[in-house]
């Protein structure tokens, strides 16, 4: 059986983890037809998913996606006629945009990883096969969890965020991947859009945070570990905290970046001389050129930079599996 997403009286934030396990009424599967795995056999997938959730005492509506920034509304409208539960299937800008919709909600939401990288799903060692993330819904319990809201392009882009925002060299790779590409060979077009760069110049910025200032050409302000699907940039991070770890990286020269990827592998990225680990729950990044410098969130392009980014406490409700609750148990609660 599932956790019912009805919020009962009197509950405190903190005490959403203990909602006692009923089934979900009104559950509405938003996906996104254009996902990786919603390809040839996209039909029969989404099929058997809505079979296991219907055997699971569901009552499922399926809508799919129409178009880029449409999840948001769908999921708002849905939550409008009452589903007390949202299953976002599709990659990391899927969820993002079905987050969207739903922040300062308490209706829960569950990912079904259906995309490219899936960065969501790996770190919450949920995996990357849809049906068997669908079979183990049952186990997950609902966090409340804190989001990133990102403001940049002088005010004309406010979008909120739940994995991370990156500003420079990554989002001038996600700016330079191409989408016929990415659809075809997945991940590997990021490693052929960033390898393109190599030997350009790149453009430095400032960083405000904490009261101090740094320069660089790649800021990543992270919510998670996993970056990518296959690497881990911040160490000491997760979900349920009220903070980002950024981690910056100095220098003007691309080719500077082989010798950090070289410590990522080895795991000394941290130990290098040009990267600043730190943390802050507001951040302003500007640029220190006439030059268009871009920022992305969750991996899709969101804006330019100057940028605004700041923490949103305990806005959003997502179904955790038990392995990941456990490891960030919900914080003691002091009565003096």
């Amino acid at each position: 059986m599932f956790c019912k997403a009805a919020r009962p009286a009197g509950l405190r934030d903190d005490e959403i983890g203990e909602i006692a396990i009923e089934s979900y009424r009104n559950t509405v599967l938003i996906y996104n037809p254009r996902a990786g795995k919603f390809g040839r056999d996209g039909a029969r997938l989404l099929k058997k998913a809505v079979e296991i959730l219907t055997d699971n005492g569901h009552s499922v509506t399926v809508s799919p996606t129409t178009g880029p920034r449409t999840a948001g509304a769908i999921a708002r409208e849905h939550i409008g006629r009452g589903a007390d539960l949202i299953l976002a299937a599709g990659g990391d800008g899927t969820v993002n945009e079905v987050a969207e919709g739903m922040v300062h909600s308490h209706v829960p939401l569950a990912v079904l990883p259906a995309g490219t990288a899936n960065v969501l799903a790996m770190e919450m060692k949920l995996g990357g096969k849809l049906l068997q993330v669908v079979s183990r819904l049952g186990e997950c319990r609902p966090r409340r969890v804190s989001v990133g809201h990102l403001t940049c392009d002088g005010g004309r882009v406010s979008r909120h965020f739940l994995l991370m925002a990156g500003a420079g060299l990554d989002a001038q790779i996600v700016y330079h991947v191409s989408a016929g590409l990415k659809s075809r060979i997945g991940k590997i077009a990021y490693w052929v859009a960033g390898w393109s760069l190599l030997g350009r110049r790149l453009t430095e910025f400032d960083v405000r945070a904490g009261g101090r200032t740094h320069r660089c050409s790649f800021a990543l302000l992270s919510k998670v570990r996993n970056y990518g699907g296959d690497f881990e940039i911040a160490n000491h991070v997760n979900l349920f905290e009220d903070e980002f770890e950024l981690v910056l990286f100095e220098g003007r020269r691309s080719t500077r970046y082989v010798k950090y990827f070289a410590g990522l592998a080895l795991n000394r990225l941290h130990d290098m001389s040009g990267v600043t680990d730190c943390r802050a729950r507001e951040v302003t990044l500007s640029g220190v050129e006439d030059s268009r410098i871009y920022v992305q969130i969750d991996g899709e392009l969101a804006g330019r930079l100057p940028a605004e980014i700041k923490i949103i406490p305990e806005a959003l409700t997502l179904l955790v599996p038990p392995e990941y609750g456990a490891a960030y148990p919900v914080a003691e609660v002091r009565t003096s």
